[in-house]
């Protein structure tokens, strides 16, 4: 679907929605008026969306289950070994539910694996009708891969979340690589054949659907196209059936997925083809991993002059959620805030207009210039067997690049202002890589082993950017010798 189609999914809305929206409130414009279901949440005005065969309504913000807090500061997903703040889960879920949210995303893989408990016993204070729970099928390691062992993560799930049924089931990290016991890669197709066709699993799990422990079944899509459409295919052909897709989208994963990283797609062509069968598209990674909210200065400057009172995030929250098809947006709330502001965002929505949508595809090529590393530190890559600290490298490279901290080494006609100015900007780019990054877990060190790569959900060539990365590094160590 192109620009002006995106657009034209908003017009569509409109007319679908006029009869809705005479019930409603008569304050809401028509430019909120995109959603096929709206109604008064009782302490706000949340969005909703209606899955169509089971005519669930779902809140347009979807809170994402991996970056709990801790005791302490930050979150289970950055700081591992902390113990996760149960009381404040319980009272962001209690804020979420009373102001409208009501779809919890989570995984037997998040915040090393205590995700599912924690979110368990803070939605079980609440009654089951209040909430719809997803949760995944994480069975990304070869010692998951037996139809007993994938059962047993399944049933695990069940007991940890406190719950007899899952609302939405979701195949995760489908297209993702993987090893196998003996070390070998195998590409996505090969992994989805281990994990879930070769044990019978999706079959099971088909069944579990049938007898009720599954009310909807689906897949989260990172990875080789080849098995999106696959997937999709046996769809069309009535092998299986998906009632939902969980993809990325954002402004600039909308066309430029593939230009950053050959081995993604444009979020375009995976909502266009869900769009085409009437298939929901849950959407991940709004905010890019957080790199859509720590955008240049230069494009903060822009976005501030369109529209003064936003934050930077509520823009990309506004774009991800505008498509007809999007059933929810999933985001990763450690802080009362971001929760606040999100529900905010979508209560209700304002959706992205023609003339914004243009502006935003004018932010996002202005993005994809600066080359950016499209990490967005999710720490599956991790550890490094060589110890390399591979997300804290490309954060410190990415941020420096996006605070105008990179600079390229000056020529000899360079003015005695332009060296200046080129040494102050790599004092500043080598102090903050050392002081982010010990000395012996910089992208030096990195041998090219590959261990990493299978793990990685953006499919980054991490050896590449590491080589990349430490070029830069030796080249402006070569301009000013040891004086930093």
């Amino acid at each position: 679907m192109n620009r002006r189609n995106f657009i034209k999914t908003l017009g569509g809305s409109l007319i679908a929605s006029s009869a809705v929206l005479s019930a409603c409130k008569k304050q809401q414009s028509s430019s909120e008026s995109i959603l096929t279901d709206i109604r008064q949440p009782e302490q706000g005005t949340m969005t909703y969306r209606t899955h169509p065969q089971s005519g669930d309504q779902v809140s347009l913000l979807g809170y994402g289950m991996m970056r709990l807090p801790v005791v302490g500061n930050g979150s289970a997903r950055d700081n591992q070994s902390a113990e996760i703040d149960q009381e404040m889960v319980n009272r962001q879920v209690d804020y979420a539910i009373e102001h409208g949210v009501n779809y919890f995303d989570t995984s037997p893989r998040y915040c090393q694996g205590r995700s599912e408990q924690a979110t368990g016993i803070a939605l079980s204070r609440h009654r089951r009708n209040k909430y719809f729970i997803a949760t995944k099928l994480s069975n990304f390691s070869w010692d998951t891969w037996s139809r007993s062992a994938s059962q047993q993560m399944f049933r695990d799930s069940l007991r940890l979340l406190q719950v007899d049924y899952i609302d939405y089931l979701l195949l995760h990290g489908v297209g993702m690589h993987a090893q196998d016991a003996q070390g070998n890669e195998l590409t996505g197709w090969q992994a989805f054949e281990k994990r879930y066709m070769e044990n019978g699993i999706l079959d099971w799990l088909v069944e579990q659907q049938k007898q009720g422990k599954i009310r909807h079944l689906g897949f989260s899509y990172h990875g080789d196209i080849e098995v999106f459409d696959r997937l999709l295919q046996w769809h069309d052909e009535g092998k299986y059936h998906w009632d939902f897709v969980q993809i990325e989208l954002n402004y600039l994963d909308w066309n430029y997925a593939n230009e950053i990283n050959a081995r993604n797609t444009d979020a375009e062509y995976l909502y266009d083809e869900l769009q085409k069968r009437n298939i929901m598209s849950v959407i991940m990674e709004p905010l890019l991993g957080g790199r859509l909210a720590k955008v240049p200065d230069f494009v903060v400057a822009k976005m501030k002059t369109r529209r003064p009172e936003d934050s930077i995030a509520r823009w990309a929250f506004r774009f991800a959620g505008t498509p007809e098809k999007v059933l929810t947006v999933l985001s990763g709330m450690t802080y009362m805030e971001h929760l606040r502001e999100n529900v905010q965002t979508y209560s209700p929505l304002q959706p992205i207009t023609s003339e914004e949508n243009e502006f935003l595809m004018e932010i996002a090529k202005d993005i994809y210039n600066l080359k950016a590393v499209p990490c967005n530190e999710c720490n599956y890559c991790m550890p490094c067997p060589y110890g390399l600290n591979i997300p804290a490298i490309f954060g410190n490279y990415n941020k420096m690049l996006n605070e105008g901290y990179t600079p390229q080494p000056p020529d000899m006609q360079a003015s005695s202002k332009e060296q200046k100015e080129y040494f102050a900007r790599r004092r500043k780019f080598l102090i903050s890589y050392n002081r982010t990054v010990a000395r012996e877990r910089q992208a030096d060190h990195c041998i090219g082993c590959n261990h990493c790569v299978p793990h990685c959900p953006q499919r980054i060539n991490i050896p590449a950017e590491m080589a990349r990365i430490d070029q830069y590094v030796e080249s402006i160590k070569r301009i000013g010798g040891n004086n930093i």
